[in-house]
């Protein structure tokens, strides 16, 4: 059988509220970060794995504020006397993926000079995959301005999440895959949003390799599992 060539482009990723599944598992952190006037201090950190929907989250909580994103890595190249002012300048700043920034010492020193200038006054939302206590930080000021925030978690995904995620990136790829692949999919896949993903973008991968509609057997073929004949 001939192999057709296959040009990737990225699914459009909708991060808008009414984008966002609501589940027993999101709906905590929805409700924390909906009520942001309320945090205490003026900061939150936002807790989850990878995937779990925190961008999601984070961008729901910019529109909502006019708060400029940012990943943590990036603040390294930022000069405090002049590019750190003006980030907090609005009043709220949403700094992502924090945990990566451990022991990189200008990012670590950057976001302690953020929080400052910004806090009690204004509002600041960090996530992470894990606590602060976890990330290996190596300055100690802003450890502990960091453990001293709110917490919100992103619970592990229940079937209803797992299924909403699945019916989204199908939609997002434009793949209209049958009736009974996503019940079969969610009872057999490993229980998270990143291999939710996985599953998603390498059926599309594989469809338009082989110029086939995704399926149970792609599915099936993907999670190692064997379909009866």
């Amino acid at each position: 059988m001939s192999r057709q060539l296959a040009f990737h482009l990225p699914p459009q990723e909708n991060l808008g509220r009414e984008d966002y599944i609501v589940t027993p598992a999101t709906a905590l952190a929805l409700c924390a970060i909906d009520r942001w006037r309320d945090w205490p201090g003026g900061k939150m950190l936002l807790i989850g794995p990878e995937g779990s929907g925190k961008s999601h989250l984070a961008a729901i909580w910019a529109g909502s504020t006019g708060a400029p994103r940012m990943a943590a890595r990036d603040l390294a190249r930022l000069q405090s006397d002049q590019d750190l002012p003006e980030l907090a300048a609005g009043g709220a700043v949403a700094i992502e993926d924090a945990d990566q920034i451990a022991g990189d010492r200008a990012a670590e020193t950057a976001l302690f000079h953020l929080h400052n200038l910004l806090l009690p006054e204004g509002r600041l939302l960090v996530t992470g995959k894990t606590p602060p206590r976890d990330w290996g930080l190596t300055l100690p000021d802003l450890l502990s301005r960091l453990q001293a925030a709110a917490v919100t978690r992103i619970e592990a995904p229940d079937d209803a999440l797992l299924n909403g995620v699945l019916v989204k990136l199908f939609a997002d790829r434009q793949l209209q895959p049958p009736a009974n692949l996503i019940p079969w999919a969610i009872a057999r896949m490993p229980r998270s949003i990143r291999a939710a993903r996985v599953l998603v973008s390498r059926m599309d991968e594989l469809a338009l390799e082989r110029g086939c509609a995704p399926g149970l057997r792609l599915a099936a073929e993907i999670l190692g599992e064997t379909l009866p004949e």
